[in-house]
C-alpha cells in the first residue's frame, strides 16, 4: 500500500495536518510516539476556543480522536529512518511503510547532552548522521552513543564502513528490543558515564568518569529517538542548527517531503504549529492532486 501522505510525528502540527489531509480525501498515516513536549504542559490558556484551561495531553488526546474520526490511519511506532526514491520509505522498528509524500512534525531534539567537548568536536569527529559522514570512517574505530533503538538502528548502518563499533550508553541501560546476546556479538557495548572527548584538530579520545579513556576516530550521536532533524540531514534536506528550513508553504527544498511545527523553529506555540500543520498540508493536497493528474495522463498517452 502507497500512503497519498504519511505524517511523522503526533504532536499539534502532525494532527492538525491529518484532520486537514483525510478531509481532502487523502490516505494518510500519522506515524509517532506520545513523545511530544506538549505532554508535560499542565496547562494551556493561551489557545483559541477554550473558556478553561485544558492540559496538553488532553488537548493532544482530542485532536488525535478527531483526526481518527474523520478516518486517519494512526499508529504508535517510532521512526528510524526516512529514504527518498521514486517514494517514500519510512521505516519503523516493525515494519517500513510507504508514501507519495511525507510531513515532518515530530518537533525538535529536546535533551541537551552534557559533556565536555562535544560542542567542539563537531564536525571534526562528532557527527549526527551515519548516512551523511559514515563513509569517511572506513576501517576506523568509532561510537555510537545513546542506549535505545535509535542508536542499534545508527550502529547497523555503521556496519557498512567499519566493524570496529562501540556502543556508549552514557551510564544507562540499554533499552531496546533487540536480542542483549546478539548485539554483543555485532557491537561492543560500553556503559560507564562519560565524561568529556578530547583532540587537538579532530577526536582522539573518549574519556569516562572513572578516569580511564580509550582512542577513538568518531563519534555519531544518537540519543534517545530520531527526531525531524535527524531525517532531514540524512535525506539532505536544507537545515540551520536544529531547524528545517522551509518555504512560505512549509515545503523542504525536496520534492513532496514538508515540515511543520517546533522543528522548523520559529515561535513555538500550540497555535503556531496548528497553523503550520493546515497551511502544509494544503500544499501537500495540492501537490499529490497535481502528480496524480500527471501520472494519469501519462498512462493515458
Amino acid at each position: 500500500m502507497i500512503y497519498d501522505v504519511i505524517i511523522v510525528g503526533k504532536g499539534p502540527a502532525g494532527l492538525s495536518a491529518a484532520i486537514y489531509t483525510v478531509r481532502a480525501n487523502l490516505k494518510t498515516l500519522v506515524i509517532g510516539k506520545n513523545d511530544s513536549g506538549l505532554y508535560k504542559a499542565s496547562k494551556i490558556e493561551n489557545y483559541f476556543g477554550f473558556s478553561e484551561a485544558v492540559s496538553g495531553r488532553d488537548l493532544l488526546k482530542a485532536g488525535e480522536l478527531q483526526a481518527q474520526r474523520l478516518g486517519a490511519e494512526i499508529t504508535d511506532e517510532e521512526v528510524m529512518e526516512i529514504k527518498k526514491t521514486d517514494n517514500f520509505e519510512i521505516i519503523t522498528r516493525e515494519k517500513s511503510y510507504f508514501a507519495k509524500t511525507v510531513l515532518l512534525a515530530s518537533g525538535q531534539p529536546q535533551k541537551k547532552l552534557s559533556i565536555d567537548g562535544l560542542k567542539e568536536m563537531e564536525g571534526i569527529g562528532v557527527s549526527y548522521c551515519t548516512t551523511c559522514d559514515g563513509f569517511f570512517y572506513r576501517g576506523l574505530k568509532v561510537g555510537v552513543l545513546g542506549n535505545k533503538d535509535f542508536a542499534i538502528h545508527e550502529a547497523r548502518e555503521l556496519k557498512a564502513f567499519t566493524n570496529d563499533i562501540t556502543i556508549y550508553t552514557n551510564g544507562k541501560e540499554l533499552e531496546c528490543k533487540d536480542d542483549y546476546d546478539k548485539l554483543h556479538k555485532d557491537f561492543r557495548i560500553e556503559k560507564k558515564p562519560i565524561q568529556k572527548l578530547h583532540g587537538k584538530e579532530c577526536l582522539e579520545e573518549i574519556h569516562f568518569t572513572d578516569g580511564s579513556f580509550e582512542k577513538l576516530d568518531g563519534l555519531f550521536i544518537a540519543n534517545d529517538i530520531a527526531s525531524s532533524i535527524n531525517f532531514a540531514k540524512k535525506l539532505g534536506v536544507l537545515t540551520k542548527g536544529a531547524s528545517i528550513i522551509v518555504d512560505e508553504n512549509q515545503k523542504t527544498n525536496i520534492d513532496g517531503l514538508y515540515a511543520a511545527g517546533d522543528c522548523t523553529g520559529g515561535f513555538k506555540q500550540v497555535a503556531t504549529a496548528v497553523g503550520q500543520g493546515a497551511l502544509a498540508a494544503g500544499k501537500i493536497t495540492e501537490y499529490v492532486r497535481r502528480e496524480d493528474l500527471i501520472n494519469k495522463q501519462l498512462t493515458f498517452s
